[in-house]
């Protein structure tokens, strides 16, 4: 696992650019952290990486945003509002785990499972990034990472 230390947003906006710059289609990244640590801030700059200059926001209360124009096309997924993996598949969200362009998806850990690592599991994308984003204080983050799959 890769650990960087994050000493300001616009330092998390820059590694999430890094991530866009480098995505290829199929690519799904899972954010986990608690509110306020930073998943949107690292989702708008994958957004930024792939080329896409419309505004990014948390999609909380519409589960999905949907953005084009970039090199890719990224659909955030956010799942604070469901529950468990069931919640999630009724609300016929499993489409973005194997998605066409790049899934960034926050709360992750409500449909993966902190501890499924193994690509091919229930719903497990091909090419998955798993994000742990910690709070160190109010400006510094820990992000932590770890790619499974192709």
């Amino acid at each position: 696992m890769v650990t960087h230390i994050s000493h300001s947003p616009e330092e998390t906006l820059a590694l999430g650019e890094a991530w866009g710059r480098a995505a290829s289609a199929g690519l799904v990244i899972g954010l986990t952290g608690d509110l306020g640590a930073g998943k949107t801030q690292l989702a708008k700059g994958i957004a930024r990486g792939l080329g896409i200059t419309g505004r990014v926001h948390s999609p909380t209360f519409t589960l999905v945003n949907e953005y084009a124009g970039g090199r890719l096309p990224m659909f955030h997924v956010d799942l604070y509002r469901l529950q468990t993996a069931e919640e999630v598949a009724s609300a016929g969200l499993e489409e973005y785990f194997q998605p066409t362009g790049v899934s960034v998806i926050e709360w992750a850990e409500r449909f993966f499972p902190l501890k499924e690592t193994k690509s091919g599991g229930r719903g497990f994308p091909a090419y998955f990034r798993r994000v742990q984003i910690e709070t160190i204080n109010e400006t510094e983050r820990r992000i932590m990472y770890e790619d499974f799959g192709a």
